[in-house]
């Protein structure tokens, strides 16, 4: 099957880069679960935007920056910063419902680490639903969805290194192949990777390892930030609980009604998430409960829908005014190196929105700045595509010969992976840790699962690859860097170091010309 463009991801960059794509254009979007199965879909907060009185996008830039510990790309902020507020009137014109205040504008709240009133929602706390239910009431004509195909396999023609299409799997376990001039990654992060998480059950790390594994540059896959709140019963996460709680006057106590964050940060409750991620962990670790206090919010539940919603369903009490929470992972700064047009290091291939690593997040996102990121840059490759010229995909292909598949039974449970992950490369990192992450992992023969053919795998079988290639970037990137910035902490070295200063760690898989050998790198690039 061919397209114009191939799409594999459904969420906010998927949906926006198809709508603003030229309606000549043959479009495919594949996604392996069904189309609101994902993370757009789930995001309760908003978007950020400088559009209020005393705001501007030099504020909007600067808090970007403080969140990101100064490791962002600067130019590629400024970008994104200065753009947001047309990118919500445009949005707003088109129809999408944003809140509104009692003014007749748009309504505009305040998140962590941000120094304004500048956040942007929908439908309360379902800002993701919002958007992306518009997104789809406006998809156009020449645009095809495909629903449940697990795309494994990137095809790279070898005579010019270039991508030119994908294998993917049905749910009846039938491999399909799609050729197209220009594939786009936009699969989302890695969240399922980590035993307590935010993430929808889809967000593999899919993306990434089928970049990697076909040769292209990976970056700061380290920073993995963990929201600090999400509803925790029974030693188990079960939900987000947006940090817009938070900014309406939620508070963090322990089980004995002490104030957390008092003395901590100067922002307190609202200081920048891996500040107050690591205080709770603390706690815990400690044997404390910490709670939100929501005594103080007025019509909570007309105000948070969703999260009352997810507390009824899970048997907690809203009339005690406590929600228990604890960390949990939930976004990803690194991934598929890209530019601002979201273009690879392979022609042909690009990547869009929490997969691909553009050096906006920096170490650490600042709230909200997800799905202004999807918007932005969904937009920005529409501008790009739709400058170039009209080609076919090669006809006639030259593709590298995939070793045989392991055996199955070196891949560990899903479960196994997301313990161990959490264990050893979760919140809080060690050397040790982190080595023995990396010794279980060659124990799995990961090195032998990055160059395997996938065939013959089940989906689940696939998804499990994925993830463990996923986390062996993960674990490797951690143990690289030997200093704390933003969502990466080791305790072995709790402080931000000059000397890693704007230094990104780039992983990349290179073949040697012979195909005996092969060559697993990783640079430190300024």
């Amino acid at each position: 099957m061919n397209a114009d463009v191939l799409i594999i991801g459904s969420g906010v960059a998927a949906l926006q880069l198809a709508k603003k794509l030229r309606q000549d254009l043959n479009v495919i979007i594949l996604t392996k679960s069904t189309i609101k199965n994902g993370n757009s879909y789930m995001a309760q907060g908003g978007i950020a935007a400088a559009m209020g009185v005393n705001d501007h996008p030099s504020k909007h830039y600067m808090d970007t920056l403080e969140a990101g510990r100064f490791h962002n790309d600067c130019d590629a902020v400024l970008s994104l910063t200065s753009e947001a507020p047309s990118l919500i009137k445009e949005l707003n014109q088109e129809g999408c419902r944003f809140d509104m205040n009692s003014e007749g504008a748009i309504a505009l709240g305040r998140e962590g680490a941000h120094s304004e009133n500048r956040i942007v929602h929908g439908g309360g706390d379902s800002t993701g639903k919002t958007v992306i239910d518009f997104m789809l009431s406006k998809k156009n004509q020449n645009v095809r969805i495909m629903e449940n195909v697990l795309v494994f396999e990137l095809l790279i023609n070898d005579m010019d290194g270039s991508c030119i299409g994908v294998k993917g799997k049905d749910s009846n376990g039938v491999i399909h192949g799609f050729f197209s001039s220009h594939v786009v990654l936009a699969t989302g992060g890695c969240g399922q990777l980590y035993e307590y998480t935010s993430n929808a059950d889809t967000v593999t790390g899919d993306g990434i390892a089928l970049a990697y594994r076909a040769g292209a540059e990976i970056a700061d896959m380290e920073f993995i930030q963990f929201h600090p709140t999400l509803l925790y019963k029974d030693r188990k996460a079960l939900g987000l609980i947006s940090e817009a709680v938070r900014g309406e006057g939620g508070r963090l106590i322990t089980e004995d009604g002490k104030p957390l964050m008092a003395g901590l940060h100067p922002q307190g409750d609202l200081a920048p998430r891996h500040v107050v991620s690591q205080a709770i962990f603390h706690s815990l670790e400690g044997g404390k409960a910490v709670f939100l206090d929501i005594s103080s919010i007025e019509n909570f539940k007309s105000r948070f829908p969703t999260i009352t919603k997810i507390c009824e369903q899970n048997g907690v009490a809203l009339s005690t005014g406590k929600i228990p929470v604890s960390p949990g992972s939930h976004f990803l700064m690194g991934g598929i190196k890209t530019d601002l047009f979201g273009r690879t290091s392979i022609p042909g291939l690009y990547a869009i929105g929490e997969a691909a690593c553009t050096g906006v997040h920096g170490a650490n996102r600042l709230a909200s700045n997800s799905l202004l990121e999807g918007l932005y840059v969904g937009k920005r490759l529409a501008e790009w595509l739709n400058e170039q010229p009209s080609s076919r995909p090669a006809k006639e292909l030259i593709f590298s010969e995939a070793i045989s598949c392991l055996t199955k039974e070196s891949l560990p449970s899903i479960e196994e992976i997301k313990m161990r992950m959490m264990k050893n490369a979760g919140i809080i990192k060690t050397k040790e840790g982190l080595l023995d992450q990396l010794a279980w992992l060659k124990g799995c023969k990961i090195k032998e699962w990055i160059k395997a053919e996938l065939d013959d795998l089940s989906i689940e079988e696939v998804t499990r690859a994925f993830m463990l290639i996923t986390a062996y970037l993960i674990t490797d990137s951690a143990l690289r860097r030997t200093e704390s910035r933003g969502g990466h902490f080791r305790q072995d070295y709790p402080f931000e170091s000059h000397e890693w200063l704007g230094k990104r760690i780039i992983q990349s898989r290179k073949s040697e010309k012979d195909g005996k050998h092969e060559q697993i790198k990783a640079a430190i690039a300024t």
